[in-house]
């Protein structure tokens, strides 16, 4: 879409999400909300929350350090949830849930919980070091009420935003809160134009290489580029992402500057993106739009979250095709064709 701005591309496709629920599903929606991507991690530890139920996060750090309790004062990030109902959770039931964290997949190390009693007192497995008001702190800031159960997790602030999200997300399955037949609908935006990688100690895109940042960031490329925004959003349905787009650097000056920030010298960014530098040259109109991931969409629409059912060749667990029977072993006419060499593995 060219000479169009975000909130173009925001309007346009919200009406088109809208229709599609209206018409196939006979659900009509208000305003999508917009979130910034600083404040989906802050409140659901994702880029992509499903809002169809709370259990927001309640940031720990100022109520829950300082007590003694080291596995809590040496992290970075104490985090909770509040599981509507959850006080009545066996013992037992609890501890699976510990154990469910602990997964592989999760990788957690622990997990601390709290009951909210009807009496409004409090029970937990932290009561040596955290007092009756100390409890009570926790659950104003989780906006626990009685009856529910607080549960907490601590460490690196990515990897505990992570692990607490994924802990929400499977509570509220199990817990009935994510209805198919519901739709909740959000847009993240502002996300960050980079990140930075510590093991290869460069900058590298948050989306692609050609996301421009927006206007009031400008300046900060020079001095601060990790603190820039990104003219950037994603369309959030159900706690799927359904799309995702940017408004494009059309800026030749812009463009190189970007690239020299990813670590591209000059002679690498001509030989690899040559092609769009000297298109720009020519005028580039200002542009951007939006990628909907369709089979996800029809999934959703079809009362499902996975896409195997509605894509034309879904794959195994293997990776194999077996409709095509691919991946097949490939002829020696094959790869002479290609210029290609087939080596045996290595025994040892």
């Amino acid at each position: 879409m060219s000479f169009v701005e975000q909130e173009d591309v925001l309007s346009q496709f919200e009406a088109l999400i809208k229709h599609l629920l209206s018409e196939i599903k006979g659900v009509e929606l208000s305003e999508f909300p917009r979130i910034t991507y600083a404040e989906a991690m802050e409140k659901y530890g994702n880029d992509k929350p499903d809002i169809r139920f709370g259990m927001i996060f309640g940031n720990l750090n100022e109520v829950a350090k300082g007590k003694g309790f080291n596995v809590f004062d040496s992290k970075e990030l104490i985090v909770g949830i509040a599981v509507p109902g959850g006080a009545n959770y066996t013992r037992k039931e609890i501890d699976n849930w510990i154990d469910w964290v602990k997964r592989p997949q999760v990788g957690a190390k622990g997990l601390v919980w709290v009951k909210c009693n009807q009496d409004g007192s409090y029970k937990s497995s932290v009561d040596k070091f955290f007092n009756q008001q100390d409890l009570g702190e926790w659950a104003k800031v989780t906006n626990a009420q009685a009856g529910d159960l607080i549960f907490v997790m601590a460490g690196d602030t990515l990897d505990t935003q992570a692990q607490l999200s994924a802990l929400r997300m499977e509570v509220a399955q199990q817990m009935g809160l994510r209805n198919a037949d519901e739709f909740a609908a959000l847009w993240v935006t502002d996300f960050p134009l980079l990140e930075w990688d510590e093991e290869t100690q460069r900058y590298h895109a948050m989306h692609h290489p050609f996301t421009a940042p927006k206007n009031e960031y400008l300046e900060l490329l020079e001095t601060n580029p990790e603190k820039v925004m990104a003219n950037a959003y994603d369309l959030v349905l159900n706690g799927n992402e359904v799309g995702g787009g940017s408004i494009r650097i059309h800026d030749t000056q812009l463009q190189e500057k970007m690239f020299s920030l990813l670590g591209f010298s000059e002679t690498e960014a001509k030989e690899q993106f040559g092609f769009l530098m000297d298109a720009f040259q020519y005028g580039a109109p200002p542009h951007g739009g939006i990628a909907l991931g369709l089979d996800r969409l029809v999934a959703l629409l079809g009362g499902s979250e996975t896409i195997r059912d509605f894509i034309a060749f879904p794959k195994n667990n293997h990776g194999r095709d077996v409709m095509i029977d691919a991946p097949a072993n490939v002829t020696d006419d094959q790869l002479e064709e290609l210029y290609l060499k087939s080596l045996p593995k290595d025994p040892s």
